[in-house]
């Protein structure tokens, strides 16, 4: 019955819902891959099932331990540097009284979000290189050594967050930006005849309006934390630092695309997966008990 009274809403949905059908579920059959010895000559169905011999071998690898703990060092340390810094940008930059430096300071943010991520590591590797680089320059003349850092590894994740904050920075407070501009002028009147300074209307008032946004953010961040940086992390290895570089996305792509290990790879990314679910339902039920703010 509510369905029929309110059919318009319902057709408004039909084309996502048919998107996501098609490359969203649909593919989901090809999971089986992950339990069979697939060969593309025999089909999906045609492989013999292995079962969990893939998982076996993945967690019995020399592999296995690097390549877990190097994501989750990653994706915890980009987690906890890049989430904070767009509510404090959007928090500053709703203090601004001048319009047009803001609107400079907002578009000058924005706009590394748009540059692909090839050429941000060809920016890193120009400006880094150790014979003509700015960096190593300035480095010299300030009378230190050159330093190869795009080959030192210990420099690796260092060297992603921050150019990952250089890049998603004014982007990801856009939504901040926005929740913070609903915010209702008259609980700033009130607090302003109750004498309140600026950082106590942030401390009270800004902050409080953009923690129900924040934590949904955060959730779904946290659901995808083991499977970010793919492709960056895949162009800034070489030689050198390939090992300690080594992300489980990037062994994927090796195995499966390079190497040509179809189910082996895929039962590598099956066990992301499970991973991502398992942190998204533990941080959704303690944020749903804590702030009574979640996904479900």
């Amino acid at each position: 019955m509510r369905i029929r009274q309110d059919w318009q809403l319902y057709l408004f949905l039909l084309p996502a819902t048919i998107y996501f059908f098609i490359f969203a579920y649909l593919p989901m059959y090809g999971i089986q891959v992950a339990f069979r010895d697939y060969s593309p000559g025999r089909g999906i169905t045609g492989s013999p099932w292995v079962g969990l011999e893939h998982f076996q071998r993945f967690f019995t690898s020399n592999q296995f331990g690097t390549v877990l703990l190097n994501s989750l060092e990653l994706s915890l340390y980009s987690l906890l540097v890049c989430f904070p810094l767009p509510i404090i940008f959007a928090l500053m930059i709703t203090q601004m009284q001048n319009m047009k430096v803001r609107k400079t300071i907002q578009t000058i943010t924005y706009a590394p979000h748009f540059i692909s991520i090839v050429v941000v590591v060809g920016m890193l590797n120009i400006f880094l290189s150790p014979r003509s680089g700015i960096v190593n320059t300035i480095v010299t003349a300030l009378g230190g050594e050159a330093h190869n850092f795009m080959g030192d590894g210990g420099w690796f994740k260092h060297l992603y967050v921050i150019s990952d904050v250089w890049q998603s920075l004014g982007w990801s407070s856009i939504i901040y930006v926005a929740a913070l501009s609903s915010v209702s002028p008259e609980l700033y009147e009130a607090a302003d005849l109750d004498g309140a300074s600026r950082f106590q209307k942030v401390l009270h008032i800004d902050l409080p309006s953009v923690i129900p946004t924040a934590v949904i953010l955060l959730i779904m961040n946290c659901g995808r934390i083991m499977s970010q940086g793919a492709e960056k992390a895949y162009l800034m290895q070489n030689a050198q630092t390939a090992s300690s570089q080594e992300l489980i996305a990037t062994y994927v792509y090796k195995m499966g695309l390079i190497n040509n290990q179809y189910s082996y790879s895929t039962a590598i990314g099956l066990f992301n997966s499970l991973i991502n679910i398992v942190l998204l339902v533990i941080v959704n039920t303690i944020s749903k008990r804590l702030t009574e703010n979640s996904l479900w």
